[in-house]
């Protein structure tokens, strides 16, 4: 028996939620879907998406500053590295190996690390 069908959102967790919300949408693209007060949380509940649609981003209040593990994909990983670069995000270098697409990962301004990969 199926009890789970999907992932639909994974929390980030962020120390200045403004701060996330302005670096998800406006440097990353993602769009706002959803930002609502939440006390029991201490803040709010901000839930923001990729253009092409899938699992969502929580930025839930909390600590930050940890590896994610979330793989974001890009139909250019270069282009996106340059525009990170070109934003001052911290990003390591893009990594080319034959075989394996383009990759870099990126840290937000609460120092989580977020990957992507080429589609």
């Amino acid at each position: 028996m199926t009890h789970f069908t999907s992932v639909r959102t994974v929390g980030i967790p962020v120390t200045d939620q403004d701060r996330a919300l302005d670096f998800y949408t406006k440097t990353l693209g993602f769009t706002l879907a959803l930002d609502t007060p939440l006390p029991q949380l201490g803040g709010r509940w901000i839930v923001v998406t990729a253009p092409g649609g899938g699992t969502s981003l929580a930025l839930t209040p909390g600590a930050g500053s940890v590896d994610t593990g979330i793989r974001l994909a890009t139909p250019d990983a270069a282009a996106a590295h340059q525009h990170l670069n070109d934003e001052q995000v911290s990003t390591s270098e893009l990594l080319v190996w034959p075989g394996v697409p383009p990759m870099f990962n990126f840290q937000d301004p609460d120092g989580n690390t977020l990957y992507v990969s080429q589609d």
